[in-house]
C-alpha cells in the first residue's frame, strides 16, 4: 500500500458521529504518530486500535481494518482517562 486511502460511507461516518468524531479527525490520528493499543481478529477480519492526537490537540482512540487496500475506520471515540495518560506518557518518551 503506497498511499493511504480511506473507505468512508454513511455507516462508518454515522457511527463515529455518534461518538462526536468526524472522519478528518480519525484520519489525522492514523496519519500522525499514533500509539498502537490493540490488535484483534473479529469474524475473520483483522482490526487494529490506535490512540493519537489530532492537529487540534484532541486525543482519540481509532479502531480500523483494511478492506480492498483501504483503511476502513470501524469506530473512533474518546479514550478512557487511563488510556489517555498512557498515550501522553508514551508520546513524552518519543520526544
Amino acid at each position: 500500500m503506497d498511499e493511504l486511502l480511506f473507505d468512508w460511507d454513511a455507516a462508518n461516518i454515522g457511527h463515529i458521529a455518534a461518538h462526536g468524531v468526524v472522519p478528518e479527525e480519525a484520519e489525522e490520528i492514523l496519519l500522525g504518530n499514533p500509539m498502537e493499543v490493540d490488535f484483534d481478529e473479529e469474524s475473520g477480519e483483522k482490526r487494529w486500535s490506535y490512540v493519537g492526537e489530532t492537529v487540534a490537540g484532541r486525543i482519540l482512540r481509532v479502531l480500523f481494518t483494511i478492506r480492498n487496500d483501504h483503511i476502513r475506520v470501524v469506530t473512533a471515540f474518546d479514550p478512557s482517562p487511563l488510556q489517555k495518560r498512557i498515550f501522553l506518557a508514551w508520546r513524552a518518551k518519543q520526544s
